[in-house]
Parts: C-alpha cells; structure tokens; sequence
C-alpha cells in the first residue's frame, strides 16, 4: 500500500505546501536526509491556530494544532521528493509549544504530530522527538513542528 492510499485511508487530505515567511527554505536534502524546516499550525481552512497552551488552549486543542503541523510537514516533504514513498524513516520532529510559563504538558502536545507520524508511516513514523515550551512564536501560532527524515534514493 502507498503511503497516499494510506493517507486516504486515514481520510487525510494534504494541503499545498505554505511558503517561507522569511529567508530559508523549506527543506533541504543531504546525506539521505530531508530536513523540514518548522511548520506553523493552519487550521484546515487555512487560518492560523493561535494562542498559548495553558492560557487560551487546552492540551486537546494543541494536540490538534500539533496535527496540522504534521500534516503540513507531510505536504513539505511529498513536494521536496516527489512522493511519500520514498520516506524510510522518521528521524526526528521538535515541537514547539506556545504555553504560558506554568504550562507543563508539551510532550501531550507534541503527541499531536507523533501520533499522526505513527499512523501514517508504521514503525518507521516513530521517531525521536524534542518538545518544548516557548513564550511565543511566529504569527502567535500554537505550534511549530520541523523534521528530520531519513529518505530512500531515487
């Protein structure tokens, strides 16, 4: 099974890429790695997920933002190598929660993105992973997600 029908198969339909906001791109591929730069988290209609984890947002609602960063990570890396197929692994994803100081539950949070590597990708969505609390973060969003991929060759 293709990791497209699979994403079918989760009902997962995968946005168009969103473009740097500043001078970076978003991936880079070198020595059988595709790095991702951070995805924000957009909504499903294509509006910012804003706030603070523990101020304005529950862990569910974070859990959430931490999804579409996910799913945006998917759409940056199927664009950067033509298919989804050619992920061997997920290395690595940091999140990055927006989260009031007292707000301790960024590994709830991050398990947004995680899980959802896991459900795509099988054993090879699981990953090793940094979760961490910011004061604030690009456009005010909720959360930002990046990756480091293994990738097969062409």
């Amino acid at each position: 099974m293709s990791i497209d029908d699979r994403l079918a198969d989760l009902g997962i339909a995968l946005p168009e890429p969103a473009a740097p906001v500043a001078a970076y791109v978003p991936a880079v591929e070198i020595g059988g790695l595709l790095h991702i730069s951070g995805q924000i988290s957009f909504a499903e209609d294509g509006s910012l997920i804003t706030g603070r984890l523990g101020e304005s947002l529950n862990v569910e609602r974070g859990q959430h933002a931490a999804r579409r960063c996910g799913i945006m990570l998917l759409a940056q890396i199927r664009k950067a190598l033509g298919s989804l197929d050619r992920v061997e692994r997920i290395v690595k994803l940091g999140v990055f929660v927006n989260s009031d100081p007292s707000f301790t539950d960024q590994p709830k949070v991050a398990n947004g993105a995680s899980e959802l590597m896991q459900d795509v990708f099988g054993e090879a969505g699981r990953h090793a992973r940094s979760a961490v609390g910011v004061p604030t973060l690009p456009l005010g969003v909720a959360v930002e997600v990046d990756a480091i991929v293994a990738i097969r060759p062409e």
